[in-house]
């Protein structure tokens, strides 16, 4: 794979704030590699002429018109990061990409009637924001895709937002707090809006009422330690915190120390005053690698809150796994697992399925929330099948803004009402922004396991009521 050429990390922001930001966008995007999958197993509609039937993994029989006319390949651009410091939100990439490829198959009946054969190309970030912008728009300009799908945290999806924006290129994300997801590209602007970009995510408001509620399960002294990264996951989760830690109706006493760099090896300064202040409740955002450091750090020096809850790097099993017994009840937010109740669009499989299949062809490996990612192959799929010339990147931006589609990560309707983007936020799925549409987000801790090292349990449902998540079990205190 080639390299980019060494550029610095830029700013983002939203298309209007300026000609020379984008103008700068589009000079960055000439270089990266790019992985091409074509090929599968049936197609996903029927046309007019000789229909071939295929069955799909999750046992759906989908039909492909051999007489319908040839349209010209389609081709999706997918930033992933495949290597680097946040690899493990990459883990399952793969994977998603070639379910989707496989649904997709000999390829889709679009709205001009037309059979379009699909490739998607994967690019690998390599957990860096300015090669996931290069990359990009390596896609776009050299490799000519038509639409661009990314996920994996604000250090991917804002790049790579910002680089389809600029490039006018029809661009679908998810993972990212859907705060930073706007914040971060438009100075904090949370009104700002853009034309070719549109997001899957849940909120900052999303995560406080799980983890409040979580909080609220344990008998604690109410003494709050924050811990928050100086990246734009960081920044977003403390300037979301900081209200409600110094609302006195929540009750909660913090000692938040500045934010820290990513790559720390020395946490003894924060956790000696963790230590002093008595601080019994755990909150931050991590990085995997970050967190191994400091928890081990935390329980070496004696600092052992009552319960703990980390964004971010918690989210995957290999890094609890990291730390060893001391992982066992930490909590975090959850935003997929294989008991959510929904079933994807292009497989028709549950959420179970879609996991199992995922550990067998994983020779038994253990399923990992960024499996939610595959959203984003269910709605450019939806959306190249409703665009009535696939061929323009215009047409497929105005199918995206009309979907309304129940996905693998539960409905997704951009044809919603917009919920205005300031506080108070209300919890749960909502169109809260005009490019963003939520999904459910729960909380969960982890906890020895029976399969596996450690297995993750639902504990609360606190940011998505009525959803039909089910919550398996109360609290236990940390230790």
């Amino acid at each position: 794979m080639a390299d980019t050429d060494g550029r610095e990390e830029e700013k983002s922001g939203s298309e209007r704030k300026g000609v020379s930001r984008r103008d700068f966008l589009k000079m960055a995007g000439v270089a990266g590699a790019t992985i091409g999958l074509a090929g599968g197993l049936g197609g996903l509609a029927a046309a007019c002429g000789e229909e071939k039937t295929t069955t799909t993994a999750g046992g759906v029989s989908t039909t492909v018109s051999a007489g319908a006319e040839k349209g010209r390949e389609i081709k999706i651009g997918f930033v992933s990061p495949i290597t680097g410091d946040i690899a493990s939100f990459g883990v399952p990439d793969r994977y998603c990409m070639e379910r989707a490829q496989e649904a997709i198959g000999d390829g889709i009946v679009c709205g001009d009637n037309k059979l379009h054969p699909v490739t998607i190309k994967l690019a690998d970030s390599q957990s860096d924001t300015a090669r996931a912008a290069a990359v990009t728009g390596d896609l776009i300009n050299n490799d000519k895709v038509d639409i661009i799908v990314t996920a994996s945290s604000p250090d991917t999806v804002c790049p790579v937002a910002d680089q389809a924006e600029a490039l006018q290129t029809p661009c679908i994300s998810n993972d990212s707090p859907w705060q930073a997801y706007v914040a971060t590209r438009a100075a904090g602007d949370l009104s700002a809006t853009f034309k070719w970009t549109y997001h899957t995510f849940w909120g900052l408001e999303d995560v406080q009422a799980n983890f409040l509620d979580i909080w609220s399960q344990v008998d604690t002294n109410k003494k709050l330690a924050g811990m928050f990264s100086n990246d734009a996951d960081g920044q977003a989760w403390q300037e979301g915190w900081e209200p409600v830690l110094a609302d006195a109706s929540v009750g909660l006493t913090a000692t938040v120390p500045s934010a820290f760099t990513l790559g720390t090896e020395d946490f003894s300064t924060q956790i000696a005053e963790f230590k002093k202040q008595g601080c019994e409740i755990g909150l931050g955002v991590f990085i995997p690698p970050d967190f191994t450091t400091f928890w081990k750090s935390a329980m070496q020096q004696g600092w052992k809150p009552k319960i703990a809850s980390f964004g971010k790097a918690l989210l995957f099993p290999e890094s609890v796994a990291s730390v060893g017994d001391v992982g066992n009840g930490l909590t975090t937010e959850v935003w997929w697992t294989p008991s959510h109740p929904f079933k994807s669009s292009l497989s028709g499989e549950t959420c179970q399925e879609f996991a199992d299949e995922y550990s067998r062809r994983g020779d038994g490996r253990q399923w990992t929330q960024p499996l939610l990612h595959y959203i984003v192959f269910e709605l450019a799929v939806d959306a190249l099948k409703r665009a009535t010339n696939p061929e323009d990147k215009s047409s497929i931006l105005e199918a995206i803004k009309a979907t309304k589609l129940d996905t693998i990560g539960g409905l997704i309707d951009f044809t919603a009402p917009v919920s205005p983007p300031g506080p108070p936020w209300t919890t749960g799925p909502q169109r809260v922004h005009e490019n963003v549409y939520k999904t459910p987000l729960v909380g969960g801790q982890w906890r020895k396991g029976t399969t596996y090292p450690f297995e993750l349990t639902i504990v609360t449902d606190a940011g998505a009521k009525g959803v039909g998540i089910p919550v398996q079990d109360k609290v236990q205190p940390l230790g």
